[in-house]
């Protein structure tokens, strides 16, 4: 089967079909090459993917990424940054496995299809104008055997006519033998012409074109194999990095294996845990004897009384409620309501008012404002250092010893920034090591510099780890203060909290401190009895001792029913008894309480008043 013979009058359509073929060939280079720009940008989406979802450094979010989940997920991200790795190498050896040699080929390819074509081409025109002279020689044969036809007539003719003189006759004759040897000339150049026409025609359909042929046959049959080859190259590409891809599945497997929920949990806890405890039962307060109320044995009333305050470690302050129930009275103060009472109802009957009056809407003045009343109103306050502390929690600051956390969170935060000075404080002393054995060497070889420049270095750098020694001073200080506090600690810690307390005897403070939600959703520490307090038995402590209840200066009776739905009001039932601790300051309304943890502010026009004489003169 050879296109020379076969296809020996079809120089025309292989042209066209070789010229098909390359551009086939064209069709599959860019192909490939559309190919390895979707990996390219595949690979680039899987990365800004992978680096969104990264955690970003010195962020909350990285913080909790320590949960085995969330470091499972981190390890996906690096698996998918890895794969996307892998696209890219598909592309790039797509790109110069198979793109870059089948453009060099296809250039080869029309260099060669031009030549074999200039050939066949070069081959038709000799053919062609070896035909040409074959007609003309033909032509000219056939036009000299006419003259020499018609010069034998005229001779044949002159020569049968008596008329003609002989002279003429044999000028006729002469010509005719002319003419006929013109013919034997024409006859033997075309026979000449006519057998080289045939040799070469021969030639043409049995050696040159066959040849040519089979070289275009050869080079089309070369570029369907290239073909061929570039699509088990561009499979083997695909190949090569499956192990590897299946390596990267591999790795998100395992660190999906490697998620541990139980260790997640304990993170949890260890990340929230406050080290309070549960609080204790409610007491039982005896209201049977009017303005007389129960106080609990271990109240700070009685301790005060005997004049023996309690200093034991972890000491509970009484019955306390601080994780449910506000106690603290100076945020009553703060948030008591200033806008005139709702008149009192037509009736007295519940019926004629279902639903009771509403108080008035809460409008909260400026904190100074509140604080001053706070001030003149209220005989006994905290001590300056919780009021202080609570005033920087509302302002938004952060305590430097993290008073705002639960214990066993401060406990933490404290003890990370002991370890944290710790390394700054190596790092000091490292370069201050660094610098006395420069000064030494100095000392040693004069000429390398003069060991005086580095005394000013030395100093500050001592003078810095010094710093740093007491700033680590301070906060074991508070960590070993909570480490005393907290039950769950071991017996060792409360040895070393107890063995501190003993050679670093603390401030006066004897500010029973109640914990309490602030408005930020962090926890202010308030402490009922705080261990490294050294309680002094002084009028100045009676007025920052713990939390008394304000005193009961009357009893008062509710005329109407009061839904207090505002914070700082309380709700009342018409005709229940309840204990007066604040009279009306002619802004309408009254303070009142009716157990222990209930009190609050009511229209005074919605309750008789009936005041204690003694309890008011005092």
């Amino acid at each position: 089967m050879s296109w020379g013979t076969e296809l020996w009058d079809q120089f025309d359509n292989l042209e066209k079909h070789t010229q098909w073929g390359i551009d086939t060939l064209e069709k599959c280079i860019k192909f490939v090459k559309e190919r390895t720009e979707i990996e390219l940008s595949y690979a680039k989406q899987l990365r800004n993917l992978s680096k969104k979802y990264q955690p970003k450094k010195n962020s909350k979010e990285e913080e909790e990424y320590k949960y085995t989940s969330c470091k499972a997920f981190i390890s996906t991200l690096n698996e998918m940054n890895d794969y996307a790795g892998q696209h890219e190498v598909i592309s790039e050896n797509m790109a110069s496995q198979i793109i870059v040699d089948l453009a060099r080929y296809v250039q080869e390819l029309k260099q060669e299809r031009k030549s074999n074509f200039h050939d066949g081409r070069k081959a038709q025109q000799h053919i062609e104008t070896c035909w040409k002279q074959l007609e003309s020689s033909k032509r000219r044969f056939e036009r000299d055997c006419k003259e020499a036809d018609r010069a034998q007539q005229y001779f044949e003719k002159m020569d049968a006519d008596i008329n003609v003189t002989k002279a003429d006759v044999e000028k006729a004759r002469q010509q005719a033998q002319i003419r006929h040897q013109m013919a034997e000339d024409s006859k033997a150049d075309y026979s000449s012409i006519l057998q080289k026409f045939n040799h070469e025609q021969h030639e043409y359909y049995h050696t040159h074109i066959p040849n040519i042929f089979q070289k275009i046959q050869e080079m089309e049959e070369r570029r369907i194999v290239r073909i061929g080859e570039s699509m088990k190259t561009y499979a083997e590409v695909d190949r090569q990095v499956i192990p590897i891809i299946g390596k990267c599945l591999d790795g998100i497997v395992k660190a999906a294996e490697s998620i541990d929920q139980k260790n997640d949990s304990q993170l949890v806890i260890e990340a929230y845990k406050s080290g309070f405890e549960p609080p204790g039962d409610i007491e039982f307060e005896d209201y049977t004897q009017p303005m007389k109320r129960t106080v609990s044995d271990n109240s700070l009333s009685n301790s005060r009384g005997e004049g023996k305050p309690d200093l034991k470690f972890g000491g509970k302050s009484k019955g306390k409620l601080w994780p449910f129930i506000k106690k603290n009275k100076l945020m009553s103060l703060l948030t008591s309501p200033h806008q005139p009472p709702p008149p009192p109802p037509a009736s007295a009957s519940p019926s004629a008012v279902p639903n009771g009056p509403q108080s008035p809407k809460q409008q909260k003045e400026p904190l100074s404002h509140r604080f001053n009343e706070f001030m003149t109103s209220k005989p006994k306050i905290h001590c300056f250092r919780s009021l202080k502390r609570g005033l920087s929690l509302k302002l938004g600051a952060t305590p430097e010893d993290f008073s705002n956390l639960p214990p066993e969170q401060r406990r933490k935060k404290l003890q990370q920034k002991v370890d944290e000075l710790s390394k700054e404080i190596q790092k000091e002393m490292d370069q201050r090591d660094a610098i006395t054995k420069m000064k030494d060497v100095y000392l040693k070889n004069p000429q390398m510099g003069d060991p005086a420049s580095l005394d000013h270095k030395l100093a500050e750098v001592s003078q810095n780890i010094e710093k740093l020694r007491l700033e680590t001073q301070k906060f074991e200080a508070w960590l070993a203060e909570v480490e005393g506090r907290l039950p769950a600690r071991s017996e060792q810690a409360r040895r070393q909290s107890g063995l501190y307390d003993s050679q670093n005897p603390p401030t006066v403070n004897n500010c029973a401190q109640d914990r309490e939600s602030s408005p930020d959703g962090s926890y202010t520490e308030e402490q009922s009895q705080e261990s490294e307090v050294k309680v002094l038995a002084t009028d100045f402590d009676d007025e920052f001792d713990d939390e008394e209840p304000l005193p009961a200066i009357g009893t008062c009776k509710a005329l109407y029913t009061f839904e207090g739905q505002n914070e700082g009001t309380i709700s009342v039932v018409e005709g229940e008894t309840l204990y007066v601790i604040e009279e009306d300051k002619g802004d309408g309304w009254t303070r009142i309480r009716r157990n222990e943890d209930e009190e609050g502010y009511v229209p005074t026009s919605y309750v008789e008043v009936c005041l204690d004489k003694n309890a008011k003169d005092s």
